[in-house]
């Protein structure tokens, strides 16, 4: 915070302008705070250097994350300075076009603004400028919360900010209290919701918004949220899919490594068993060579005897004892190699049932791997089951909401066709009462201009009665108001009450009509009766034209009501459309991704089994090598008691066939 302080200071210093106090009792009252926090500048009244060397110090990595400029009675100029921030709070400040234009290019620029507050403003004044900041929200991906309370915006900056609205995919909350937008602007809005799925609150209070375009505004906020809550919670099951898929994954990766492992380990066993084996024929063929090197020096031994026969008679004893010396040696060999074949089949067994054990166990994990992949294909059956459910469910909505419109369809053709013949109804009799009236109204003006001319030289000296009479006048039209008041009050409970009373009320203004006539016939004596009269039927035409307007007007009323009728249910439907079609679409895409899964679950089963096949071919090599292996054992210890045998019966054959086994055998 001390290094942000003392670049304000040097900033203001290189500009040529002292820094302001209250900028720096501010940044003193946060001092090392620790994190992010607010830097209130509200009501400080800044400079333009101040709001230049802030613009030039927030875009880098400042301590704040916020920074709230309201009240500051910031001009164009200094509203171009703070930018690039995470919260710039704006409010109660004259930005008007060029500021609009800064903003614009601050949101079609900045990545980092999260939320901006612009409230008591002046926005919406200049139609190009506020084009443009609408140009830059739409361009902009990364604001969530924009305040735009109290900015003067009509219904051409509403249809603006639905353009942008269209394009932008990321605002989430939206203020537009106390503005001017209207009915046009708020249908402008209304239809750019049908193409925005992001935005989950739009205040509308203030902007002499009809009542049904706020409800249908508060449904598609609470359609938009629904449909947040779905794809979250749809990417949430997703993502513990897939997790629990790359389990699986990396649990058969581990046992097939595992299998490969063990199945090395055999294999360095059996190639050591095999160079052990190869190791001990060697030796035993050492052994036998040795025998045989000395069968030969025997033999070289028997010739020396055979040659010194008649001298060495007293050394045959001493043979006999070698011989025997002999026998016993081979016999101890032959007992020796006996117990170390005896030690490789018990080896041989050992490994047998180590290897056994091994199969068991691999089998084991096969079984444990069945049961997972029956597991997932349960789960699969189950969400088949739930997409049959909800697809039954989809059709039976479907066709109540067509019987639905149906109905509403009949219900509208039935109420047009009532009101249109009671509106020609209405108009022949209108029409049919404002020729008599007119009529009468002519006759009766052109006698009393006669009787006028008549009367002017009388006129002066009643002009006394005259006020009298106007008085009167005034009270009697006092009560008409009155009576105006009633039948439009009895006019707003029922249509066809309404069209008796207007009735009765013709009725009465006829036979008032005829009376005055009367009078007027028995006041011909009487120049100011006659006077009076005059100024009273003067009075009751412009009652009767002000009646027939009032009626023009309530019928035109009426009519409106009914369109305002006719398009709400017009707009209502439509919304139920718009649902229908979006809940048809995010099944559609949870179909897909359903379908995705399954493709997923299928491929991961495939390959299961092949892993299984490929497992068991391996497993059946190994025993086929081991099978192998144990004839290998088998015919290598025929050979080695064979040899055995060889040895044997040649070393008898020989002792036999020698002088010596000669002259024992004839003794």
């Amino acid at each position: 915070m001390e290094e942000f302080r003392r670049a304000y200071a040097r900033l203001c210093a290189a500009g040529g302008a002292a820094p302001q106090e209250a900028v720096l009792r501010r940044l003193r009252e946060l001092g090392g705070a620790p994190g992010r926090g607010r830097l209130d500048l509200a009501a400080q009244s800044l400079s333009l250097e101040t709001c230049g060397a802030l613009g030039r110090l927030l875009p880098g990595a400042a301590p704040f994350a916020e920074v709230a400029l309201g009240d500051c009675g910031l001009s164009e100029e200094g509203g171009r300075g703070p930018s690039d921030h995470l919260g710039l709070l704006f409010q109660g400040n004259n930005l008007r076009t060029v500021g609009a234009e800064a903003l614009g290019k601050l949101l079609r620029q900045n990545k980092s603004i999260r939320r901006l507050i612009l409230e008591w403003n002046s926005l919406g004044v200049w139609e190009e400028g506020f084009s443009f900041f609408c140009q830059g929200l739409g361009a902009n991906n990364f604001l969530q919360r924009l305040d735009l309370r109290n900015n003067q915006i009509n219904h051409q900056g509403a249809g603006e900010l639905a353009v942008a609205l269209k394009q932008n995919a990321s605002l989430q909350e939206l203020d537009l209290r106390w503005n001017n937008i209207g009915l046009l602007g708020g249908r402008a809005l209304l239809n750019c919701l049908h193409s925005n799925k992001t935005l989950k609150r739009l205040e509308l209070a203030g902007n002499n918004v009809p009542s049904d375009i706020l409800k249908a505004v508060e449904q598609a906020m609470d359609h938009n949220q629904d449909r947040q809550t779905i794809l979250s919670e749809t990417q949430n099951r997703a993502y513990i899919l897939s997790k629990e898929v790359l389990s699986l994954k990396d649990e058969k990766t581990k046992q097939f490594l595992d299998l490969m492992d063990t199945i090395d380990k055999q294999r360095e066993e059996i190639a050591r068993n095999g160079r052990m084996s190869a190791a001990r024929v060697s030796q035993l063929q050492e052994a036998l060579d040795e025998q045989h090197s000395i069968m030969n020096s025997l033999k070289a031994k028997l010739q020396m005897t055979e040659a010194a026969l008649a001298l060495s008679e007293q050394k045959v004893h001493n043979l006999g004892e070698l011989l025997n010396a002999t026998k016993q040696e081979q016999t101890s060999m032959a007992e020796r190699h006996f117990t170390e074949l005896q030690q490789q089949k018990q080896e041989g067994a050992d490994r047998e049932g180590r290897l056994l054990r091994d199969l068991s166990t691999a089998s084991e994990k096969n079984l444990l791997l069945r049961n997972q992949v029956d597991e997932l294909e349960k789960k699969c059956k189950v969400q088949q089951d739930q997409l049959f459910q909800v697809k039954q469910d989809l059709t039976n909505t479907t066709a109540e909401l067509k019987l639905r419109a149906v109905q509403a369809e009949e219900r509208l053709e039935m109420e047009k066709r009532r009101f249109k013949q009671s509106l020609e109804d209405m108009e022949s009799l209108r029409v049919k009462e404002v020729d008599h009236m007119t009529q009468h109204i002519e006759a009766s003006e052109r006698s009393m201009q006669d009787r006028i001319q008549r009367l002017e030289a009388i006129r002066i000296a009643l002009e006394e009665e005259l006020s009298q009479v106007k008085a009167a006048a005034l009270t009697e039209r006092g009560q008409a108001e009155e009576e105006l008041i009633k039948v439009r009050n009895q006019a707003r409970l029922e249509e066809q009450q309404r069209l008796e009373h207007l009735e009765e009320k013709l009725r009465l203004m006829t036979e008032s009509r005829d009376e005055a006539q009367n009078c007027c016939l028995k006041q011909k004596q009487m120049v100011a009766e006659t006077q009076a009269k005059a100024n009273q039927l003067s009075l009751h035409a412009d009652g009767l034209r002000r009646r027939l307007e009032e009626l023009q007007q309530d019928l035109n009323s009426k009519e409106e009501e009914k369109v305002t009728e006719v398009n709400k249910v017009k707009v209502e439907l439509q919304e139920q459309i718009g649902h229908l079609q979006a809940e048809r679409t995010a099944q559609d895409g949870l179909r897909e991704k359903i379908a995705a899964l399954e493709r997923q679950l299928k491929a991961l089963s495939s390959n299961h089994r092949e892993a299984l096949l490929d497992k068991e071919g391996e497993i059946s090599m190994l025993l086929e090598k081991l099978r192998m292996k144990e004839a290998d054992i088998s015919r290598m210890r025929e050979e080695e008691a064979q040899r055995a045998s060889f040895l044997q019966n040649a070393i008898m054959a020989y002792v036999q066939g020698s002088p010596l086994g000669t002259h024992s055998s004839r003794k």
